[in-house]
């Protein structure tokens, strides 16, 4: 006797699935299609990872096209965020 691959849980699970819809049973309908998704991994959270397992780094922001003036107003905009974020208002 051979263990159940993949193939074989999502078809029994496929058939769990159509008796439920047959009997109009949209618990066991619900928990056929959960049972599918945990299988496949879709339960899981995404995350941006890198090929290593690791999370993607935030990118650095490039401000070198910007004007004085424009960096002064980013500044401002950003402690203002910052006291809103804090609660220092």
């Amino acid at each position: 006797m051979r263990l159940p691959d993949i193939n074989d849980l999502m078809q029994d699970l496929q058939l769990a699935k159509q008796i439920a819809i047959d009997d109009r049973n949209p618990n066991a309908i619900v928990m056929a299609t959960i049972s599918q998704a945990k299988l496949l991994g879709m339960d899981k959270p995404l995350k941006d990872v890198t090929p290593n397992g690791n999370q993607a780094p935030e990118p650095i922001a490039d401000y070198s096209m910007l004007t004085d003036d424009e960096l002064r107003q980013l500044i401002t905009i950003t402690e203002k965020v910052q006291k809103v974020i804090t609660h220092d208002y």
